[in-house]
């Protein structure tokens, strides 16, 4: 009944790292070839914190620059920013509407953001998950590319539209099946693999940058946290060790590689001869990735053509589902 497509949105936060690239850009690669893609670069997600206008502006066009040259075809692809695609804002305020207090009080993820400051925060970051539905069921998409610590606003989503389609009696929205990469779900700091890899981390070695150039990193691989033993012989022991089964994750990621392949490869041997293998991986993936940003960052005015571009093929297809929605509802609609 509704067609395969995939819609998958980043935040344009700024100062891309290794986790954004393993943990999606190089997934969104991958499903390309096999489903109709949407790529969304979440502007308006980003808001529900103060952003400095012309920075904004900027890291939006740095996230389009990464989708680029990490080999997205744009088109092949629609890579468009959120808040030039107005049926975004309109569905969500509809959902708003469906959705219940209660489901969003649930969500762990604003717990996190707001801390003990909840009573502070913008109603945007509260009423965020409802947008996010929106992002999605605006082109009936029929998968979602997620870690596990989105699982539950896939829930969200699929509640969102099966109350939608309760409500009005018909089959409006597909439910959302989510698409996850075990193998890349989560890329843990170099420090302490206990943390996932942010770029809020106080320390520049927590994390490989895409902008860092062959030195940076294998500085950083170089000063990663392990231990002082041999290269573990078996997945049980690996796991154990969790500074170096990380290390690990990343290497088995950006060689496209099984974890039992590399701990044969590298079964009791030095550790600093791994880690030295594992920098020469990332550079050879990441360094061309970081040269071609720079070139496409360079030419904002071709960065701003495709995302307008964009921007008008998903508006094509958002236009008939807002209308469709309207109609089930009961708007007066031109």
């Amino acid at each position: 009944m509704f067609k395969k497509r995939i819609l998958s949105g980043v935040q344009p936060s700024g100062n891309l790292h290794l986790g954004n690239y393993l943990g999606a850009i190089k997934n969104f690669v991958a499903l390309q070839e096999e489903y109709e893609c949407l790529y969304c670069i979440v502007d308006l997600h980003a808001i529900t914190v103060w952003q400095e206008p012309q920075k904004l502006k900027e890291q939006t066009r740095e996230v389009a620059a990464a989708f680029i040259a990490s080999g997205l075809n744009p088109d092949k692809n629609i890579i468009f920013n959120q808040s030039q695609v107005h049926e975004h804002t309109q569905l969500a305020w509809i959902f708003n509407c469906v959705a219940r207090m209660g489901w969003l009080n649930r969500m762990t993820q604003f717990k996190d953001k707001a801390g003990k400051d909840k009573e502070n925060v913008s109603v945007g970051l509260f009423g965020y998950p409802t947008l996010m539905a929106a992002d999605i069921l605006i082109y009936k998409a029929t998968h979602v590319p997620v870690g596990e610590d989105q699982k539950q606003h896939l829930e969200l989503c699929r509640d969102i539209a099966q109350k939608f389609n309760h409500d009005y009696s018909d089959d409006v929205f597909p439910l959302i099946e989510p698409l996850i990469f075990k193998k890349s779900a989560r890329v843990m700091s170099l420090r302490d693999a206990s943390k996932k890899m942010s770029k809020s981390d106080v320390s520049d070695y927590s994390r490989v940058m895409l902008s860092d150039s062959e030195e940076e990193i294998s500085l950083k691989i170089k000063k990663a946290k392990t231990d002082a033993e041999v290269f573990p012989d078996n997945k049980a022991s690996a796991e154990k060790r969790k500074e170096v089964f990380n290390l690990m994750h990343i290497y088995a990621s950006i060689n496209e590689m099984e974890i039992d392949d590399v701990i044969k490869d590298f079964a009791n041997t030095e550790l600093s001869n791994f880690k030295k293998k594992l920098a020469d991986s990332l550079i050879s993936v990441l360094v061309p990735i970081n040269k071609e940003m720079k070139k496409l960052i360079s030419d904002g005015k071709y960065l701003d053509s495709i995302l307008e571009k964009g921007a008008e093929r998903a508006s094509s297809l958002a236009r008939p589902v807002i209308k469709e929605v309207y109609e089930k509802i009961g708007f007066l609609n031109r």
